[in-house]
């Protein structure tokens, strides 16, 4: 897939790493967590057809995984997370939603354990959702957008102490802050999260939910029509972009949302390119030797390790929804590249406000 041109754009964009006069960096700050005894792991599962979609009819599950702190005060931002296609069945020969003929649901959601984990130990209460009907039976990227509304639409109920969440996920009532999302999407899921934030769809988000930071990892990046960004399109909301140079999926299409933000955003948004990093590493549930692992990187031979790549995701994640969730400032060296992420050689990006 190829990138869109950036050179019209770079008289707008900073390129990191060299502000003069910059401040100086803040002290080193520890990303990676080793072990977390004060995180809680939990489950739902409504089932595999308990949401149709209402402009396509698809069908899926609503199942999750969600890290949150063991000991809350208080109400916490909330981060929904979102896998992108691959196979929805643990048996490739399955080819309908629900999974027939024994076989079970694939579970992709549970690749991002390591980031929940990471994040939650931060006071965030982090949801990984399943979108395996999605990839069965639709590559709507508006089904895995509204699929996100649904489950918002779920922990809005919970955070009155209300609806199906309520018995299954108790001690979190009352203690999720719905004004305050972010959401990432990995891969097709990144294309879902931007469709999902966009101006043209914020107005679909459930009433009370304000989403304040997308992250798109190794996200598909075209257009439809072409040319058409306006289903993608983030101007009010901060955007951070992560790709690999050695993505064999999507290369670093993705690095065209941050083209389309250029004269547009009203906010800031990031980027960055981590060298020799793959696609698949980033769910460890798609990485060998799991069922169906693929290494599917364009340069095996100097190819960054999966928990390289794994900790660089953690470290501009945590630094992107540490700044725009709970408003520490003290991160934003990490987001403009004066802060190198760590174990890897990346290049960071910026497109400032336009107004």
């Amino acid at each position: 897939m190829r990138i869109l041109p950036r050179a019209a754009a770079a008289a707008m964009l900073v390129l990191l790493g060299g502000c003069a006069q910059a401040p100086p960096a803040p002290r080193p700050i520890a990303f990676v967590v080793e072990g977390a005894d004060g995180v809680a792991v939990a489950e739902y599962d409504l089932g595999d057809t308990a949401y149709r979609d209402p402009v396509t009819g698809t069908v899926s599950e609503l199942r999750a995984v969600v890290h949150h702190p063991r000991r809350i005060t208080g109400r916490l931002p909330l981060i929904i997370q979102a896998h992108g296609s691959w196979w929805a069945c643990d048996s490739q020969d399955a080819v309908q939603w629900p999974c027939e003929g024994g076989a079970r649901p694939f579970p992709s959601y549970r690749g991002y354990d390591y980031l929940g984990t990471a994040l939650a130990v931060r006071n965030f209460i982090v949801v990984s959702i399943s979108v395996d009907g999605v990839n069965q039976t639709s590559f709507d990227y508006g089904d895995r957008a509204r699929l996100i509304n649904a489950h918002l639409a779920l922990w809005r109920e919970l955070a009155d102490g209300e609806g199906p969440l309520a018995t299954i996920l108790q001690p979190l009532a009352r203690h999720v802050d719905v004004g305050d999302v972010g959401t990432m999407g990995h891969s097709r899921g990144g294309k879902g999260v931007m469709w999902q934030a966009s101006d043209k769809h914020r107005g679909e988000w459930p009433a009370g939910v304000r989403v304040r930071a997308v992250l798109p990892l190794a996200p598909v990046k075209f257009d439809d029509p072409p040319g058409d960004v306006s289903d993608t399109l983030v101007t009010r909301v901060p955007v951070a972009v992560m790709t690999g140079t050695c993505d064999g999926a999507v290369g670093e299409a993705g690095q065209g949302y941050l083209d389309d933000a250029v004269g547009r955003t009203r906010v800031p948004a990031y980027s960055v390119s981590v060298a020799a990093a793959n696609h698949n590493y980033f769910n460890t549930r798609w990485t060998p030797p799991a069922q169906f692992g693929e290494d599917d990187s364009t340069c095996p031979d100097r190819e960054v390790t999966p928990a390289a790549q794994r900790d660089a995701l953690v470290a501009y994640a945590t630094a992107f929804y540490e700044r725009y969730l709970h408003g520490d400032k003290r991160y934003d060296p990490v987001l403009t590249g004066r802060t190198p992420l760590p174990g890897v050689t990346s290049t960071a990006r910026v497109v400032a406000p336009s107004r």
